[in-house]
């Protein structure tokens, strides 16, 4: 056993761990154990309390929390006497995350990285929170205070400790199922509507986004704005969509240099944000820049795109296909500080004229709008603005710009990069996969379909063996057990991918893990679904996946995918449960859409009763009317293709029965709720009957 405090060439346990969240702190004088066997039976052997610190790699007040805490000998003495110190990678165990972020919302607190609670050695929390400083700060309890009340609390009023315990146990119980006691109820296109139009009571008119600061991009929700607006919400609520995502494309939260989404802005106007950029946030917001080009094409959806898909793809795709988790905030030890620009440091890199013409574009000035005089950069003047200025062509400029990008670009490929989380998340690729799917189609892009077939095809040899799904492939070694999100989020990229490559063994895949995911989280007696595979043993209470947050619940995930199944595949029983389970959660989506955006986009398709449109024809001949479907904003209907002259899929047979060219010519076949329309041949003609669709 490592003897505490350690001098500086040793490490504690965590040195053995793959997560490079727990590597990070391998060389803390704290004793830390990974969650398991080990520290859980050391608890209980010597009756000490937990103290739980979960976080992620990228997060950045969980590196000042260590720099502060964690690599204090005097604060690791406290934690190591009194406690054992257990450190978990929220990205790797999202099932211990949730349950225990429910101790500080029943504390009146918001929820949060890092996350410290303290549980007793039975795992039930008694106290919780988020960061906190070293000495009483913020309206907080120092660290080093709350430590030694904690311990005096456990060794001398235990009794008092265990009521309180008990009190969090069965509040978390009953938030891991809230939502779940409401009566069913049919889910309506009006319903539909009405949750988009409530959310855009929410849209800040000026900057977009929801609320002030701090400010969230929230794809999920403003995608489904955007299915409320087809259903007929009105012309308001598309246009709340286009400006936050005009305002996001321009703001500080775009890396204006390198393509990518930073997490959040800590303002309302997108300008600064916490700069760590999470696979998860760009995947989603490919997907929804995406669904804008096909709702009204702009040279700006096109741009984000396309430098996004290339950010993905330069830094965090793996040699073997596979997509890394995350981008740190912290470079240097200072935040930002990779990003951010300096009027002296862009006339170094740039001739005058250039360097004059990026100060003005991104606004950097003497000063900065960030920490130590330093800019994050942002669009203050457009090109259109700039060439009136100058009195030059809008295309002259734009070149200019273009040119002095790449060069700005290639000088910050020279400094320190942040520090990147190599774990390929199977439920993070499946989102990804989903982003790039669609995008391909959108933008005519092939080899973006064929990076992402690459990721699946990587997720599917390493992570799936047929019956288990990994969550985490990382070093050579698929690791831990796959929850709900995993097998929902992977399947419904697997459903888009097919979409985009029509290569049937995706929608197999898809089809196995909808499968296996109904086997292992599904609750009968709730209708619902858990997060964690049943029978999980080291869980204080049973988790429920129903809420969509930064990223979407497996719930509303599989459940996208189940429908996408029913209508591709033409099976009546993937829509079973669908039907079962959003109807069991009505009254949570209409009363509480923000907090049930995904699970609105699979509701919204349930409403369509599985629409698929079946292509017959050579790949010639089917091209126009592909292109037709590419290019309409038609999130709730799937596309299937029947190539000739080939065998048809088992999975395939009844959607592809009698599914034939007309006349020698590519057909397309529309069917809704399982019946079919005639077939058509004319791109025109397909494209208004697929406008006609915004009811069931």
């Amino acid at each position: 056993m490592a003897t505490f405090p350690p001098s500086p060439d040793t490490s504690n346990r965590l040195a053995r761990e793959p997560s490079p969240y727990l590597r990070q702190h391998a060389h803390n004088p704290v004793d830390w154990f990974p969650w398991g066997e080990e520290a859980l039976a050391r608890a209980k052997a010597e009756n000490k309390p937990i103290l739980l610190s979960v976080g992620y790699s990228a997060c950045h007040w969980c590196h000042v929390m260590a720099h502060e805490s964690f690599e204090s000998p005097d604060t690791a003495r406290l934690m190591n006497e009194g406690f054992i110190n257990i450190k978990v990678d929220r990205e790797e165990r999202p099932d211990l995350d949730q349950i225990y972020q429910g101790v500080v919302q029943l504390m009146g607190q918001g929820g949060g990285w890092p996350l410290t609670v303290f549980l007793t050695p039975d795992l039930k929390p008694f106290y919780g929170g988020t960061y906190f400083p070293p000495q009483d700060k913020y309206g907080r309890p120092g660290f080093p205070r709350l430590l030694m009340a904690l311990r005096d609390a456990w060794e001398n009023k235990q009794d008092e400790v265990q009521r309180q315990s008990a009190q969090f146990e069965e509040g978390l119980g009953e938030l891991a199922s809230y939502g779940l006691e409401a009566a069913p109820a049919v889910l309506t296109v009006a319903d539909v509507v009405a949750m988009g139009q409530g959310m855009a009571k929410q849209v800040d008119a000026v900057n977009g986004g929801f609320g002030g600061a701090p400010k969230f991009p929230n794809p999920m929700n403003f995608a489904l704005m955007l299915r409320a607006w087809r259903r007929g919400g009105g012309a308001a609520l598309k246009d709340a969509v286009f400006l936050t995502l005009e305002r996001m494309a321009r703001g500080g939260i775009y890396d204006q240099l390198g393509g990518g989404f930073h997490r959040y802005s800590v303002d309302e106007r997108w300008l600064v944000p916490h700069f760590e950029k999470m696979l998860y946030d760009n995947a989603q917001l490919l997907h929804l820049y995406a669904q804008a080009q096909q709702v009204e094409p702009r040279p700006l959806w096109r741009k984000v795109v396309e430098e996004t898909v290339e950010y993905v793809r330069r830094e965090m795709t793996d040699a073997g296909g596979g997509f890394y988790a995350a981008q740190d905030a912290d470079s240097e030890g200072e935040e930002g500080k990779f990003f951010v620009w300096k009027p002296e440091e862009v006339r170094a890199a740039l001739p005058e004229a250039q360097a004059e013409l990026v100060l003005r574009h991104f606004g950097i000035k003497p000063g900065g709008n960030f920490e130590h005089g330093a800019t994050v950069l942002e669009v203050v003047v457009p090109v259109d603005a700039l060439a009136k200025e100058r009195g030059g062509a809008e295309d002259v400029v734009a070149s200019e710009l273009a040119a002095a990008r790449k060069t700005l670009f290639a000088a910050r490929e020279q400094r320190v990069k942040p520090g990147r989380d190599d774990k390929q998340l199977s439920g993070w690729n499946g989102l990804m996969i989903r982003g790039l799917a669609l995008a391909s189609r959108v933008f005519d892009r092939p080899e973006w379909a064929r990076w992402a077939a690459d990721a699946a095809d990587f997720v599917l040899e390493k992570a799936w063996d047929g019956t288990r799904l990994a969550r985490s492939y990382q070093e050579g070694q698929a690791r831990i057990d796959g929850f709900l999100e995993d097998y929902g989020n992977l399947a419904s990229g697997l459903t888009a991918l097919y979409q985009a490559t029509f290569d049937v063994k995706y929608l197999e895949a898809a089809d196995a893990l909808v499968r296996r995911a109904v086997d292992l989280f599904w609750d009968a007696e709730k209708a619902a679904y858990l997060t964690a595979p049943r029978g999980q043993k080291d869980l204080v209470v049973a988790t429920y996946g129903l809420f969509d947050n930064a990223f979407p619940s497996g719930a509303s995930t599989l459940t996208e995918a189940q429908v996408e199944l029913a209508a591709l595949t033409g099976d009546k029983r993937h829509l079973e449960l669908p039907e079962r389970y959003v109807s069991r959660m009505h009254d949570g989506l209409v009363r509480n859409p923000m907090g049930y955006g995904y699970l609105g986009l699979a509701a919204d398709a349930l409403l369509e009763g599985a629409a698929a449109v079946t292509l017959a024809g050579s790949r010639e001949d089917v091209a126009p009317l592909r292109s037709a479907l590419d290019h309409a904003f038609i999130p709730t209907v799937s596309v299937g293709w029947k190539a000739m002259g080939q065998p048809v899929p088992a999975l395939l047979k009844e959607l592809f029965e009698g599914r034939e060219p007309v006349k020698g010519k590519g057909a397309a076949y529309l069917c809704r709720g399982f019946v079919c329309e005639l077939p058509v041949t004319e791109p025109d003609v397909l494209s208004q009957r697929l406008a006609a669709l915004t009811g069931p």
